[in-house]
């Protein structure tokens, strides 16, 4: 039985506010993980299995954390301790008997080596009572587990980043309905006598009944971060009531809300390992805080409703989840290559099987977690969600999921683009919160009257002129956007290996010229050009062909056949001298044209440059094929740009131009779109003034950008490539800062006034004024967008 001065004791360990700085929870448990998983990874070398690794950690854990609280008397465990250095072999049969003395699940025990119980014995030293469940699961998950160890020492998600969450899907509803169950037990005593309290008590049982039986589901729980901290939010949630109910006159009682309450699945058996002890130190700690005494409840009893499994799929079927009020959590974060990579075809292949017509083919793996949830609120299963995806999930393939949840609910709560720390990394996050909600609707902290799909929101009842989701694609704008060329490989080349090649002879007495192109990415427009060259033969070049240009595809044989042969793909691995994604499409549309548009796929700013058409791209950057100035004009407008900005989707904080949401839902102004050729509005007085405003935006930047005194320009070895801009000795140093990115930070007067002269063309060209809002803009756009497109056209997702 725990003593009233350790009680005191403890209650002074667990208050964050009684910690000296240097002891900060934060800092004790990181020491807690250290010497922890330092012991960890010696059982591991010396051949013991990672899961009874886990295993037998956690217990020790416990038992250092059960001693500091009081559970375990006169310092039951360094005594053991004492004993087992002397005698290093009786250590196991020790140990057992105190895990069955704990009334622990197991008495699972591995032996130990003098060295191994010095280091326990230092630990002891540690202030065990004041770790801190909400981090140190994540801290001793990536000790624990051999594939996360190259996490140690990264940062982790904090307790209130976490809180902005489930706050509003757990907390602010059950105040809701508490806040009127008081006032009708509060109005129901002044009517009544204190001999006839029944119904009065009856609704205060009532609602503790509801407390008690509430449950909290995370299907990607981790190492139990989000349950411990939705548990004791529960427990602070009854705790408020009891006092509220107290001071009412109704008598307190005994906390209800126990681990029970929360429901985890995780398929990682590390981490479900330690979120059942993150769960019960924190039912702990909360319980010896808050003065009560444990008495002799079973110490560490089997939570299994933290199962580990996959919460996605049961063989060839979608699984089930088990029925929660409220669903919460931090479902893995993986997209494009990353899902067939750490996942297989063949799971891939089954999950977008069962899970067809509900989430997009494209989709991040997070989405899944997202539609299920959805499903689970739809039938019933649940009222809430509050889950947290990256911040793509906000547009393109991944916004379809988001569509469809308020098709059949409401997003409720959002923060569209906040930090955030996955799997030691710092990333870019939404966190959605979504299902029934009689509460306000609240988007980044600010009240609105509703959520698009996007998580942008609208403050005034115009929720269909302004929600850019809707936008559909125009037939006016297809097949003219395209991304680059996936290489699959080391293709690109230095320019003086190329310049060297262009002069060589070969064979078939054709020119290299025919198989090498200046290369150039989204990193190169926006910075300096890298003088990079690409060896490319094309879409169809048989293998027969390519050999007969001798230096090109000798240098593919040693530096890309290699990295093929490992491919899983028969046609990349197969055709190994061809890029991985060769883009017909793209090169018929360009074939025709002596330049074309170009602009970065992730850029602080959306900037278009012009290339020649020699220029190859690769699949970070994506061209318009258009030659003429006014198109150029019109997409480096506010009114592009500010579509963009919002129809786009994002790599972190940076915005991600993707053509089918940006590019071919814009509706160009009339008489003046993409379908029609150049040619045809030659004489229009608009396409002129745009125009001529493009032109000396272009002019102006160039001249920026590298100052006619500063560079020679240098002609290639061969015709049919424009020159080579050489940076003069005396500027080169200063050339190196001349970047679109640097010149649109600084944004000088003459750049501020040469694209108003643009804006002011394009806005005349539409028939608008000049000075219109962002919001007036956009819901023109819309609402041009919408007279264009077609009926049978679908959605733009």
């Amino acid at each position: 039985m725990t003593t009233p001065a350790q009680l005191a004791e403890c209650r002074a360990f667990l208050e964050p506010a009684q910690l000296q700085p240097s002891q900060t929870r934060e800092a004790v448990t990181q020491d807690a993980a250290q010497l922890l998983n330092g012991l960890a990874h010696r059982l591991r070398q010396r051949d013991h299995a990672p899961q009874p690794v886990a295993h037998f950690i956690t217990r020790l854990l416990f038992c250092l954390f059960a001693e500091n609280i009081g559970l375990l008397s006169d310092q039951l465990f360094i005594n053991l301790l004492a004993e087992a250095r002397r005698t290093p072999a009786d250590f196991p049969a020790l140990a057992r008997d105190l895990f069955r003395a704990m009334h622990l699940d197991d008495d699972h025990c591995l032996p130990l080596e003098k060295a191994d119980l010095d280091t326990l014995h230092s630990a002891t030293a540690l202030d065990w009572s004041a770790i801190e469940p909400a981090i140190f699961g994540t801290l001793f998950e990536r000790g624990l587990d051999p594939d996360k160890r190259s996490q140690l020492g990264a940062h982790y998600t904090d307790a209130d980043a976490i809180r902005r969450l489930i706050e509003p899907v757990i907390r602010d509803p059950l105040l809701a309905e508490w806040a009127i169950v008081k006032a009708e037990i509060a109005d129901r005593l002044r009517k009544t006598s204190a001999k006839t309290r029944q119904p009065a008590t009856d609704l205060w049982h009532g609602f503790l009944e509801r407390l008690r039986t509430f449950r909290v589901l995370d299907p990607a729980c981790g190492s139990g971060n989000f349950l411990y901290l939705a548990l004791r939010m529960l427990k602070d949630l009854e705790h408020q009531v009891m006092l509220e109910a107290e001071a009412l006159g109704l008598q307190r009682g005994f906390p209800a809300v126990g681990p029970e309450a929360v429901l985890g699945i995780e398929i990682n058996a590390y981490a479900a390992e330690l979120a059942r002890l993150t769960v019960w130190i924190g039912e702990i700690q909360w319980m010896l805080g808050h003065g009560y005494s444990l008495n002799d409840q079973p110490i560490l009893k089997p939570l299994n409703a933290i199962e580990c499994r996959d919460a996605l799929l049961d063989c060839d079927q979608e699984t089930t989840w088990p029925k929660a009020n409220v669903i919460v959590g931090n479902p893995p974060f993986l997209g494009g290559t990353k899902l067939l990579r750490e996942l297989g075809d063949d799971y891939m292949a089954t999950l977008r099987r069962i899970y067809a017509g509900r989430v997009p083919g494209g989709a991040d793996l997070v989405c899944y977690w997202f539609e299920k949830a959805r499903a689970q609120i739809a039938s019933g299963q649940t009222q809430r969600a509050g889950l947290v995806a990256t911040n793509s999930i906000r547009g393109g393939a991944n916004r379809k999921v988001l569509k469809r949840i308020r098709e059949t609910g409401t997003i409720f709560h959002a923060w569209s683009d906040e930090p955030w720390v996955n799997e030691g990394a710092a990333v870019r996050v939404s966190l959605v919160g979504f299902g029934n909600s009689k509460g306000p609707v609240r988007l980044n902290g600010q009240s609105v009257l509703g959520i698009y799909a996007d998580l942008t929101g609208y403050a005034i009842n115009t929720e269909s002129e302004t929600d850019l989701t809707q936008a559909k694609k125009l037939q006016e704008n297809n097949e003219l956007s395209f991304s680059g060329t996936k290489k699959g490989g080391s293709f690109e080349i230095k320019g003086d290996i190329a310049r060297q090649w262009l002069l060589i002879p070969n064979p078939h007495n054709r020119l290299n010229s025919e198989v090498l192109r200046p290369w150039i990415n989204g990193r190169a427009i926006v910075q300096r050009s890298s003088d990079l060259w690409i060896i490319d033969f094309g879409t169809e070049k048989k293998l027969i062909d390519a050999a007969l240009y001798e230096a090109p595809f000798q240098y593919l044989q040693s530096n890309v056949k290699p990295q093929r042969d490992k491919n899983n793909r028969p046609s990349r691995r197969d055709r190994w001298w061809l890029h991985s994604e060769v883009c017909t499409g793209m090169r018929s549309a360009i074939s025709p044209l002596t330049r074309y548009i170009a602009t970065p796929r992730v850029s602080k700013y959306r900037i278009f440059i012009w290339l020649d058409h020699s220029f190859l791209i690769d699949d970070g950057t994506y061209l318009i094929a258009r030659s003429d100035d006014t198109t150029f004009g019109i997409l480096h407008s506010r009114f592009h740009e500010l579509w963009a900005l919002r129809t786009c989707t994002s790599l972190g904080a940076t915005p991600r131009y993707t053509p089918t949401t940006c590019f071919e839902t814009f509706p160009f102004p009339i008489g003046l779109t993409p379908s029609i050729p150049a040619a045809d509005y030659a004489n229009n007085p608009h396409a002129q003034a745009i125009a001529t405003a493009a032109r000396q935006l272009d002019t102006l930047r160039q001249n920026w950008l590298n100052p006619p005194d500063w560079v020679d320009h240098i002609p290639e070895v061969i015709p049919g490539y424009p020159d080579r801009l050489m940076p003069k000795p005396a500027h080169a140093a200063m050339l190196k800062q001349r970047t679109l990115t640097n010149l649109y930070n600084q944004r000088p007067a003459w750049l501020i006034h040469a694209h108003r002269a643009l804006d002011e063309a394009v806005a005349a060209a539409y028939g608008w004024s000049a000075d219109l809002t962002e919001t007036g803009i956009l819901r023109r756009l819309l609402a041009l967008n919408r007279e264009r497109a077609s009926a049978t056209l679908p959605t733009a997702d």
